[in-house]
Formats: structure tokens, sequence, C-alpha cells
């Protein structure tokens, strides 16, 4: 174990000699900051408080007691003070977006954001009332959440403002707040043991994970997975409870070891190859040691820190690679994971037993000259490979069973080669290529990339299976990482795996991936240029090797860009056949990284004779360009010699990193570039792309307007064909026109000639009818007249004949004029024809255009008429509309009138009822005040009624007496008539009546002539006089009323008298 001390140091190694930690303890460093004083010669440690790694898992920061900010950077053996804050660290965050960037929360309760490289303050944050205890980066950098025991807030890393807070409860308090990995969640955890998660952009409750049953857990320590989906927490218990994020229900619980009473710290151990589904839990206990379990076998592991030497903290790598450890004692143990898990990953024994060694093994030593024959026995044995380069050991553990590299070295070592029917699988092997089926199907999903959407064009390439497997290849390259979508030479260092793979795209995927992330090693980081700081490796190992040719080089300015950087950017692909360029990829997949570039110089150097003699550069560019007659094998032995001879401070071994397979799952980040150059180139080229785009538009929109232009053209020549034929068509039509009138008019002429002709003919023949009916006339008359005599001889012998053919003759003539009536008419009407016809000819042998004249002007007339004869019956129809509406209108008016009239009548008996109204209500008035009065009257008349009543109920209580008076001695005398049998029974009845005669007369005159209400003989008479003053008091109610009665009447009919009611009226 080696120990660094920093005191008063700002920069230096951490260790001196390559470590090699035991499996016991895995410490491969102890640091320590001890400071002596002037005045005493002992020295005090000062205490490291806290640790953070990067994103690499290869540099972590430490901050100590007094403020000091050291960064140790594991991968390249270096350390530096960053800063002298002055203050001590309470917490530290290394894994923010800018790479040189970290944050500090100091103890005054401020936050503070360092640079590495500058060595600055970048960011000065203030917000919290108390010391903050956990600072959380969000797995894009961006974010970060700080947390003290009263409030969280979420900071904006790029603005360094404060984007949100959360308060608690000032008597709950905060245990804990964290991000979930690559998530939007956050966590926190506060005394009371509620777990809530909330949304990181609205800081909204998503979810609270149910608290376990039983007593409170106290909750110290909290740990995630990688992928999220399970949370561990413990307290002060020895019992881890293991929720499922995805279902919000609690997994499991986990019962530690019996000695363990608290739960200090929580912390997943990652690895590589599960995924993100870390199975490895790391749990500190009160005791100081840090026990490491599987969460699902509930497995211990390995443990690491003892009861001397406790531990208080603990950082673990990303990568897991390393721990660091803050020890009770001050100081930092760093850890290596590889050594503390030897044991467990250690495969088992084989199940076969080798017998004899293997002979080639044993002929085919090493350069150093030592047999291999048993290192490869005991590499079958062990399961272990291990392969002699320099003084360096290299363990490997996941080969396929039946492989083992020492066998695969000796093969190689022996042949030059592997053999060609199991070459893929040996790579396969050797590369541990992971097969992410899933990863690579996302990665093909994307499509095309802008990059590469025109490699036809740079690289025509006759297969067209070919082309898109290169291009396919090429674009989930560039979807992986954005830098080999900027990379020229890409295509030409994939296009011989595509071709050998071009069936398992894959394989060929991956292997292209592995070369890029082990064998490329530090090309990219002077991008757009080539690496120069490889190419320097070369020149160095070149100018130790074969200065003569180096010095050559140099006199005729040939660079390592010359001679070096072409046959790197195509891996030796132009100028080496395929079976010379698989051979050479065997020893190169089967040695370190360093070995391509020993490769190179090995090149040089077995080349050196016609290099020597070449004098132009332009010799130089076409030797490394093309096939020369270089013997592999040669080249090969020469690279071997080369690994073992180069000194080490200048061995490519020196600067490169053992090799790396990629991750099985998800593939490695690759951001080992320039990120701000290839974002630019990415910018520019997505810019020249949309400019393209804009152009092709353009031009495509110029194209279109072109070929709209022809075809308007062509459409104009063919118009202006057309029209020219139209014109040539018209021409004859008026030709043929002119030829028809022509004809028309010959025609028209000797129609003419043959209507003279038929109206001499018919004038000669009017004239010869004329001639003949006049004969026929004349011959007529003479008939007559010899009729006429003979009637005159035959007058007195035939009158009645004469007078029968007289009517008949007159009949006959008669007929005869109608006949000649009509010759006549016919000949008019024929000679109307005639001259009808004549007038028509006439008119036909006018000009053309006069007639033409004349059809328009009576198409003219005709449409003039048509329009004046539409517009009158439009004018009818509107006349006949107006008039319609004038009527309507007037009813309406009429209709309007009569309701108004009506609502002004109804309007005017409303006012009169409301008068009337008033007036009912002033007489309601004055009768309810002699209501109220006669009320008065009654009321005073019923308690003077019941005063009498009660007197003569007093005069009635004293006849009574009187009465029970006279019965007594009513019962006497009758006594004394028992006892005077003698005295007759008419005196007795005499007597009786007289008696009562005189009672009755006495109480008639005591009741002062009150209606005989009160009777002095029997009861029947005192009830008599009191129905007889009801019915007196009824008889003046009743008179009262009628009084009141007649009192309205007379007041109606004044009313009315006053205030006539209106004619129309109508009571009913």
């Amino acid at each position: 174990m080696q120990t660094l001390d920093v005191c008063r140091k700002e920069h230096g190694k951490i260790w001196h000699r390559k470590p090699a930690p035991s499996s016991d303890d895995g410490v491969i460093v102890t640091i320590t900051n001890s400071v002596s004083s002037a005045l005493s010669l002992q020295t005090r440690n000062v205490r490291f408080l806290h640790a953070a790694f990067d994103v690499t898992g290869d540099r972590f920061v430490a901050g100590d007691y007094q403020g000091n900010m050291f960064m140790f950077d594991v991968t390249r053996n270096r350390f530096s003070l960053v800063q002298r804050t002055g203050t001590p660290c309470t917490a530290l965050a290394f894994t923010l977006r800018r790479k040189t960037e970290f944050l500090v929360g100091m103890s005054d309760y401020s936050l503070k954001c360092y640079d590495l490289d500058t060595k600055e303050l970048v960011a000065w944050m203030k917000g919290h009332d108390s010391a903050i205890h956990t600072i959380s980066v969000h797995a894009s950098g961006r974010y970060a959440m700080t947390s003290s025991s009263e409030i969280a807030q979420l900071w904006d890393l790029d603005t360094f403002q404060r984007k949100k807070k959360l308060n608690i409860k000032g008597d709950v308090g905060i245990v804990k707040v964290f991000f979930l990995p690559l998530s939007n969640t956050i966590m926190t955890c506060c005394k009371d043991d509620s777990i809530f998660a909330w949304e990181s952009d609205t800081l909204d409750c998503k979810y609270q994970l149910p608290a376990p049953p039983g007593k409170s857990p106290h909750y110290k320590a909290f740990a995630s997975t990688r992928d999220g989906r399970l949370l561990v927490a413990g307290g002060r218990s020895r019992f881890l409870h293991v929720w499922a994020l995805d279902t919000k229900r609690l997994l499991r619980i986990i019962q530690l070891q019996s000695k363990i009473t608290t739960v200090r710290q929580l912390e997943f151990l990652p690895d590589k190859f599960d995924g993100g589904a870390s199975q490895v839990l790391g749990v500190l206990s009160q005791d100081g040691i840090m026990r490491f379990i599987n969460v699902h076998t509930c497995k211990l592991l390995f443990d690491i820190g003892t009861v001397e030497d406790r531990i208080n903290s603990v950082t673990v790598s990303p990568t897991g690679h390393h721990i660091v450890g803050i020890m009770d004692s001050g100081n930092i143990n760093l850890y290596s994971v590889q050594a503390l898990t030897a044991e467990i990953n250690k495969p088992p024994p084989p199940l076969v037993k080798v017998v004899a060694s293997n002979k080639m093994s044993d002929s085919t030593a090493p350069h150093g000259g030592k047999p291999k024959g048993k290192g490869v026995r005991k590499g079958l044995k062990q399961g272990k490979q291990t392969v002699k380069d320099g003084s360096e050991t290299k363990v490997k553990s996941d080969m396929p069973e039946g492989l083992n590299m020492e066998r695969l070295m000796a093969i190689l070592k022996g042949y030059g080669e592997y053999p060609g029917k199991y070459r893929m699988f040996i790579w396969r092997s050797i590369l541990h290529l992971p097969e992410n089926h899933a990863a690579y199907a996302a990665l093909v999903d994307k499509g095309t990339h802008p990059a590469y959407e025109k490699v036809h064009e740079q690289y025509p390439i006759k297969s067209r299976k070919l082309l898109r497997v290169l291009q396919r290849s090429l674009s989930a390259l560039s979807h992986w990482s954005a830098i080999f979508g900027e990379t020229d030479y890409l295509p030409l260092l994939a296009f011989p795996f595509i071709k050998l793979f071009q069936n398992n795209q894959l394989v060929c995927f991956e292997i292209i991936a592995t070369i890029l992330v082990s064998w490329c090693q530090h090309w990219f980081e002077f991008f757009p240029n080539p690496p120069i700081n490889v190419l320097g490796m070369v020149e160095n190992v070149l100018a130790h090797h074969d200065k003569e040719l180096l010095q050559h080089f140099v006199k005729y300015g040939v660079t390592s860009q010359v001679y070096a950087w072409p046959v790197l950017e195509t891996l030796f692909s132009e100028v080496l056949t395929k079976d010379e360029w698989l051979r050479l990829l065997d020893n190169i997949f089967s040695n370190h990284p360093a070995f391509l570039l020993l490769v190179v110089v090995a090149y040089c150097t077995c080349s050196r004779g016609p290099l020597l003699q070449c004098i132009e550069f332009d010799d130089f560019t076409y030797f490394f360009h093309h096939r020369n007659t270089v013997d592999v094998g040669q080249v090969l032995t020469e690279t071997y010699r080369m690994m073992d001879t180069t000194p080490a401070d200048i061995h490519p071994k020196r600067m490169l990193e053992e090799f790396q397979p990629l991750t099985k799952g998800q593939y490695p980040v690759f951001n080992k570039y320039p990120k701000f150059i290839v974002d630019y180139q990415v910018q520019e080229r997505e810019r020249i792309r949309q400019d393209e785009l804009d152009y092709l538009q353009q031009r495509q929109v110029s194209l279109e307007l072109q070929k709209e232009t022809e075809r308007r053209q062509h459409e104009e020549a063919a118009w202006y064909r057309q029209q020219e034929l139209l014109l040539n068509a018209e021409d004859k039509r008026r030709k043929m026109i002119a030829e028809e009138e022509q004809k028309l008019a010959d025609q028209r002429t000797r129609l003419q000639a043959m209507n003279r002709e038929v109206k001499m003919k018919e004038l000669h023949l009017l004239d010869a009818t004329r001639r003949n009916f006049m004969n026929f006339q004349q011959k007529q008359k003479e008939t007559e007249l010899k009729r006429l005599d003979d009637e005159i001889q035959r007058k007195a012998l035939l009158r009645e004949q004469e007078t029968k053919a007289g009517i008949e003759e007159a009949e006959v003539k008669n007929m005869e004029l109608q006949l000649q009536r009509k010759l006549f008419e016919q000949e008019l009407h024929r000679d109307m024809t005639k001259a009808s016809l004549q007038q028509k000819a006439e008119y036909d042998a006018r000009l053309k255009h006069q007639e033409l004249e004349s059809r328009m002007q009576h198409r003219v007339g005709q449409a003039e008429k048509e329009r004046e004869q539409e517009i009158r019956r439009v004018i009818q129809q509107n006349l006949a509309h107006a008039d319609q509406l004038n009527t309507d209108t007037a009813l309406r008016n009429q209709v309007e009138y009569k309701q108004r009239m009506d609502d002004l009548d109804l309007e005017a008996r409303n006012v009169e009822f409301a008068r009337l109204q008033d007036e009912n209500r002033a007489l309601e008035e004055e009768v309810h005040g002699l209501m109220q009065n006669l009320q008065k009257t009654k009321e005073h008349e019923a308690v003077e009624n019941y005063d009498e009543l009660q007197e003569q109920r007093r005069l009635a209580e004293a006849a009574e007496q009187r009465r029970m008076t006279l019965l007594t001695e009513e019962s006497k005398m009758a006594k004394q008539h028992v006892t005077h049998l003698g005295q007759s029974l008419d005196e007795s009845f005499e007597r009786l009546r007289d008696i009562r005669q005189k009672t009755v007369g006495r109480a008639a005159s005591t009741n002062n002539g009150w209606l005989n209400d009160v009777s002095s003989g029997t009861e029947t008479s005192t009830q008599l006089s009191l129905d007889r003053g009801r019915k007196t008091f009824d008889e003046r109610e009743q008179e009262l009323m009628a009084d009141v009665r007649r009192l309205r009447a007379k007041l109606a009919r004044e009313s009315r008298n006053r205030r006539p009611p209106p004619p129309d009226y109508n009571p009913d």
C-alpha cells in the first residue's frame, strides 16, 4: 500500500510505482494531509471531509477541513491543488455538464462553483439558512438540487439561478433530497420517514411511497439503481427496505447482521454489464465497516474498512472501478473494486484435465525467450488469461469456455494469424462483443443520418446491398455519437469491415465501435485536425528506432500526417491485401491498443529502403496510399520487437488505456472530442443542408417555372398555328361564300327572268280569261234575252213556270256572280302574290351588307321591343307589388289605428277605474271608521248587558232563596194540613193559590219590569225571559247592519252623482 501526503504540495504524482492492490483490503493508495508547526515536532492531520467523482470515474475532488480543494486524476496519476477556500466544505458534486466545473457547499451556508482548469470561482449562490448537507446533480448535468435541514432548492447550472424552492415544515426537517438517475423525478425524505416523489419541472407531487409496517425506521441513508427501478433506505435499525419504484410498492425487507444497529450510508456498486440494474449494494454501518451485499440473494460479497480504521463516508465512481473512503482518521483511502472482487469473479475450475501441453506453445516462446507451455497449462487450470507484454499481466475471466488468450497468442505467434474458419468467432470472443440487439435496433430505427444521405455520391459502390449496409452502419455510428457524423475518414475505416460482415450488421457495428473506443483513443481530441498527440507518439517511437528515416522525412517536409495518418485512418486497408489485412487485425485485436501505433512505425521501418530513395513529396503521398511490396510477417515481427524494446517514457502504452469492451445492454457514451467544434460543424452542416434544400427548392421552382414557360410557349405557338389555320379556313369560307353569292345572284337573275316570263304568261292568260268571260257574258245575255223573249211569249201560258224559271235563273245568276267574284278575288290574290314575289326578288337583289344591316336592326329592334316588354312587365309587377304593399300598409295602419284607439279607451277606463278605486278606498275608510265606532258601541253595550246579566243572576239567586223559603213554608203548611184533616180540600187549594199569586206579584215588583227574566215560581219562566233578551239583542244588531247598508248606498249614490260613469260603461 502506497501513501501520498499532499501537505504543502500543489501538484504531483499520486503514486511513484504502479500500485498492486491486494484482494484483502483493495487499497490502492492512502492520501493524507499532515501539517507540522514550527513550535512543535509533532504533526497533526488535516481531516478530509468530502469527496466526489466526475462522470467518467477517472477523477475525483476532495476537500479538507481548512478549505483546500484537491483534484486527483487516477488515470493520469496526477493530483493538483484547485482552490484554497479557507472554509470547510459540507458537500461536493463533480458531475456537471461542463466537465471541468464542480460544486462545493460551504459551511457559511453558501454554494460555490469552481473551474479546474482556470482554478477560479465561477459562481457564488446563496439562499440557504443552514448548512448544505446534500448536493444532487441531474443526469444531464444542467440542474442541481441542494438541501439543508429545512429547505431544498433547485438550481439552473447554466445561469446559476435558483429555479424552484421546496419548503418543509420546521418541525419535520429534511433528511435527504436527490434526483433519480436518468429521470426528472426528485425524491425527498423527511425526519418523519415520509418519502415523496416530485416532478422537477413543476415540483408537483407524483406519488408517495408507503411506510413499512412496524416501528419507525428513522431513515438516514438512501440509494437508487442507475435505471431508477429500485430504491433502498436504511436508518436506525438493521433492516433495509427495498421499494420497486415502477409499482410504488415495498418489494422486500433485508435483515442485516445483528451487530449492525444503524445504517449510515448506502451506495450501489455499478457494473458495466448489468444495464443499470445494479445488484451489489454497499452498506456503511455504525462500526465504520462498509459491507457489500447482493440485494437479490442477500449474500455478503466483500467489505472494506476495519474497526481500527473506520470509514466515515464513501464515494463510488460511476464506472464502478474505484471507491473513495473518507476515514475516521481524516485520510482518504482509494480502493480498487477489481482487486476486491477478484475472488468473486474467479471462474470455477475446468471440468477437463490437461494431460499434455501444447507443442506449439512449448516451441513458441515470447521475445523474452521463456517457454510458455507452463503458462498455458496454468491458464487452462485457473481460467485466467496471461499475456506477457513487458512486465504487465492482464487477467480476463469472461472468455468463452474452451478459449484461452494465452493459447490464442501461442497460435498467433506460431502461425502469424488465426484460422480463417474460426477467425470471426475468435474476434467476437477477444473483443467481448455484447451483441446489444435492442440498442442497435434503436440506433437503426433513427433512420439515415443527414451526413450520409448522399454517401453514394462520394463513394459510388456497384453493389446496392453493400451501399445500404454502409449507409446504415455509418448512420448508426453517427446517431451513437455526433462526432462520427463529422468524421470524413470514417467510411474509409469502416468499409472493409462492412464488406467483411455485410451479412451480420450488428457484429460489424460493434467491431467498428470497439475499434473507435479502444484503438482510436485520443484520435478526436484535436478534431477536425488529425490527432497530433497520437501522431506525436508515433513520431517519438520512430525517432527512437530509426532516426535516419525520421531525418529523411524531416528533410523533405514529410510529417506524421503524411506517413502515419493515412494508414491509421484506413487501418492499413489501402496498403495491404485482404489476407494481409486480416492477418494484421488478428495481431492488433490480440494486443494492447498501443500495438496499432507501433505497426505504423514498423511499416515505415520495414519500407525504409524505398522511402529513403523518395525525394518528391508526391512520391511519399503515393507510397502511403497504395500497396507496396512489404512483408506483413516482417512488419509484425518488428512490431513485437518494438513492443518489448520501446522505452516506457515514449511507449504509447503510457498514454493509452487498456482495452475496454463495449457494455452490455446499452452502448457507452462516447464524448471524448471537442464538443463545441462538432456542434458548430453540425450546425454548419445543418445550415448548409438547409441552404441546399432552399437552393433545390428554388431550383425546382425555377425548373417548374421554365417548364411552365416552355409549355406556354408551345401553347402560344399552337394557338398561332391554330389561328393561322382558322384564318386560312376563313379565307376559304369567304371565297366559297363569294362563289355561292355569285351563284345566288345568277340564280336570282334567272329567277327574275323566269318571273317576268311567268308574269307575261299570266297577263296573257288573264286577258284571254277576261275575253272568254266577256264572250261568255255576252252569250249569256243573248241567251237571257232569248229566254226573255220566250217567256214573254209564253207569259200568259206558263206564269208559274216563268216565275220558277226566274227564280232558278236568279239563283244561277247569283251563283255566277259569286263565281265571278271568287274568280276576280283569285285573280287579285294572284296579282298580289306576284307583286309580293317581285318585291321580294327586288329586296333580295340588294347588297348583302344592307340585308345584314336590316337584320341587325330588326334584331336590335326585336331585342329592344322584348326589353321594353320585359321592363314594362317588371314595372307592372313592381307597380302591382307597390300597390299591394300600399294596400297592406293601409290595412295595417287601420289595424294599428284601431288598436291604438282601443288602447286609449282601455287606458281611459283604467284611469277612471283607478279614480273610482281611490274613491271607493276613501269610502271604505269612512265605512271602516263607522264600523269601528259601531264595534266600540256594541262592545260598550255588551259590557252593559253583561253587567245587567250579572244583576239578573243576582236577582235570580235572591228569587231562588225566596222560593226555597216559600217551599219551606209550603212544607210546613203541608204538615199543618196533614195535622188538620178536618179542613176541607177547597180551602187548601184556595189558600195555596193566594200564596202563589202573592209570590208572583212580589217578584214582578222586585224585577222593575225586566221582561220577566226571573220567575218566582218555576224554571221555565226564567228561561223564557233569557231567550227574549237574546232576541232583542239580535234585532238591534240587524237594525245596525241595515243602517250601515243604507249609509253605503247613500254614499255610492252621492259618488255617482258627483262623477257619472262613461257612456259605454257596462257593469256586467
